[in-house]
């Protein structure tokens, strides 16, 4: 254990937080003996799988558990204990000294009260102040975080801002007393990478504004490596790692870090499968004696499932500290994830012909949805209408990997829903196998939906709850009206394709892990052979150790299968490392595709640019040498449909032009057009990079 030093703020030593287990069977650990140490004007980073421990340390440092938690140990700000202070004497401190930004502003922020209220009510519970004097310094934090109109903004409510906006809110209310130390529990989670970026520069000002300490929760590598000074990497409720953030990505000495920064896909590598991480983390409640990593690591000895190893390191309490009896030997190999931990080989796809003579499994071109904005309690009437899809086009080949891109609201998941609706469009053209949906009757678009099958972001809310396993991927097959035979026959076989066992069929969703789904997803999909397959987030909810298993999952299915994939993402480092090609969408219409190395290496048009430079990437050093290019706002609302260039609102090239050229941005709408003859990659700009 360390001992406190003149420039540390807060100190956490020990730390051991219990809750309430069912009846008869005693406390679950969420929370494990844990030491921190904050100092003045530094980031701390804490990373790990979910149930780590991460969020539930953060919050006991606050007070904030509840009733069902018993927490012991020591938490010190400045010396003072804050663990069993009494609550009125906590309150003081909450706010003032140490403040928290949370996971979810829409929580967090009373919906019933205004945000300039709330913000307000913060400043005068720490500080004499008046009414107006709060309202005032209330829009001089709005201000500060780079909320458009900050006066004006004060009288909204939460539900009317935006993700981004809310969480810049969120981080004005954090700082307005000035605390000592911030505490932000995955405060980019649920956002936008444009978004994040954002958020992220306005806790970067926020620190340097009030000289605050900044503890940051993720589970993000990336986002990590740009903004943290020191990391601490968190396993089964233990901190198992901590160092400075080049040395621990540098040379980790704990397998579990090594395996988290192999199992991260980047957006400056492609291809060759990922690391994952075998198992899932181990029940709280269930814990193996010994190190609780042993199950899963490839280096474990028989000691290490004896006893549980300390933190400890070479340079003592102040160095790079692992809990791993073979931490010395890591170092020194200083090996690769792939050398350590067992990759799954990835078979080589059979060598294709040219993309023009493949045939077209999908073709979309000028695609348009629109939905009616209804007024009116009694007597409803059309107010005007939402623009979701405004212009798509998409083109996949045989056996090819189109990945689909863009912020919320752009449209991805409504182009879905008119592929898989196999029905006439509002506007423009959907081509499925060659087959014009328009044109379909019911009896061939029964045919075709067999051809076209989906994964769902989220698992869990996909599979039938009443049906065992065996029975969800029957489903296809028997709307198909396959024999029996051949649905018995094709069950296990699913299963073992997806790296299951087939003795587990008769056993329900809930019973197995968030990634175990997400497979049982993935093989009820290919029941029935399709030649496209439709991926919907399909990662997203999942740990980026299992995230790893799942791609390389569908690496491996397109080369001994040949399916086509169009593939749905926000993450774009995923799309790099799985797709061939890649269409970028903003507020409805295709602003850019390609073939996915012309657009990520040469993106034309500035949108992408953008998406590309807000990426985070695992690497300290390779991160704080990028140049971001930070977007004003938010997409505008999809109910205004916009004379010329819809992105110009936002786009930093429009915003150098001189008048002439201004003019054509706000007047025409940019047609898709290619780099040049015959290239495979088109953008909607008016005024592309030369070359």
């Amino acid at each position: 254990m360390s001992t406190a030093t003149a420039t540390d703020l807060l100190t956490v030593r020990d730390l051991r937080v219990d809750f309430a287990g069912p009846r008869g069977r005693g406390a679950v650990p969420a929370v494990r003996g844990v030491d921190l140490t904050v100092r003045r004007g530094e980031t701390l980073g804490i990373v790990g799988e979910s149930g780590s421990g991460k969020s539930v340390t953060a919050l006991a440092v606050l007070g904030l558990l509840p009733g069902t938690a018993a927490v012991r140990g020591s938490v010190r700000l400045d010396g003072r204990e804050l663990v069993g202070l009494p609550d009125r004497e906590l309150a003081a401190v909450r706010g003032r000294r140490i403040a928290m930004v949370f996971q979810d502003p829409l929580s967090a922020f009373t919906p019933v009260h205004r945000i300039g209220d709330q913000i307000a009510e913060a400043l005068r519970i720490h500080q004499p102040l008046d009414r107006a004097a709060a309202r005032r310094r209330a829009a001089e934090l709005l201000d500060l975080v780079g909320i458009p109109d900050p006066g004006r903004a004060l009288d909204g409510f939460p539900h009317e801002f935006s993700g981004g906006m809310r969480q810049r809110a969120m981080i004005a209310m954090a700082v307005a007393n000035d605390p000592d130390v911030l505490l932000a529990d995955e405060p980019t989670t649920a956002l936008d990478v444009t978004i994040q970026a954002q958020v992220l520069d306005v806790l970067r000002t926020a620190k340097r504004e009030t000289g605050a300490a900044l503890v940051l929760v993720s589970h993000d590598l990336g986002v990590i490596a740009g903004m943290a000074d020191r990391v601490a990497v968190m396993y089964a409720g233990r901190v198992v790692e901590t160092a400075g953030v080049d040395e621990l990505f540098a040379r980790p000495r704990h397998p579990y870090t090594l395996g988290l920064i192999g199992a991260v896909p980047r957006l400056d590598a492609r291809g060759g499968p990922l690391v994952p991480i075998p198992g899932a983390p181990p029940a709280m409640a269930e814990l193996p004696p010994g190190c609780p990593f042993a199950p899963r690591c490839p280096l474990a000895e028989d000691r290490c499932r004896t006893a549980e190893p300390a933190l400890t390191g070479p340079d003592g309490a102040a160095g790079h500290l692992a809990a791993c009896v073979r931490a010395d030997e890591l170092a020194a190999r200083r090996a690769a994830p792939a050398e350590v931990y067992p990759v799954p080989p990835v078979p080589p796809a059979a060598p294709a012909p040219p993309r023009a003579e493949r045939g077209p499994v999908l073709r979309v071109s000028g695609l348009v949805r629109t939905f009616p904005v209804l007024k009116g309690s009694v007597f409803r009437r059309r107010a005007g209408e939402v623009y979701a899809v405004d212009g798509v086009e998409l083109d996949i080949r045989a056996g090819e990997t189109l990945g689909l891109v863009g912020e919320s609201g752009s449209g991805k998941s409504t182009t879905l829903y008119e592929l898989l609706n196999l029905a006439k469009p509002q506007a423009g053209r959907i081509e499925i196998l060659g087959q014009d949906t328009a044109g379909l009757t019911r009896a061939a678009a029964h045919r075709l939906r067999a051809e076209l099958q989906i994964v769902f972001q989220d698992p869990m809310a996909s599979l039938d709850p009443r049906l065992p396993v065996g029975d969800v991927i029957a489903e296809p097959l028997r709307a198909q009206r396959a024999p029996r035979e051949l649905i018995a026959r094709r069950i296990p076989e699913l299963l073992r394709q997806v790296g299951l066992d087939p003795a587990h069929a008769a056993r329900y969703p809930h019973q197995f892990s968030g990634g175990q789904r997400q497979r049982i997803s993935i093989a009820r999909a290919l029941a029935v052979r399709p030649k496209l397959l439709v991926l919907d987030e399909p990662v997203s909810a999942l740990d980026v150790s299992v995230q790893a298993g799942v791609l390389n999952l569908l690496q491996r299915l397109k080369a001994e299968l040949g399916p086509a994939y169009l593939f749905v993402s926000h993450d774009l480092s995923v799309v790099r490392h799985l797709a061939d090609r890649v269409s970028v969408m903003y507020l409805g219409r295709t602003v850019e595709q390609g073939e996915v190395s012309a657009v990520f290496d040469r993106p034309r048009h500035p949108y992408t640019r953008a998406l590309l430079s807000a990426v985070p990437l695992p690497d300290p050093a390779a991160e704080r040498s990028r140049t971001r290019i930070l977007l004003a706002g938010d997409p505008p609302s999809p109910t205004e449909r916009r004379t010329g260039c819809a992105f110009r609102t936002r786009c930093p090239v429009y915003a150098a032009l001189d008048a002439a050229p201004r003019a054509r941005c706000e007047q025409q709408a940019p047609p898709l057009a290619d780099a040049s003859p015959g290239a495979d990659h088109a953008a909607a700009c008016h005024h592309p990079p030369a070359g």
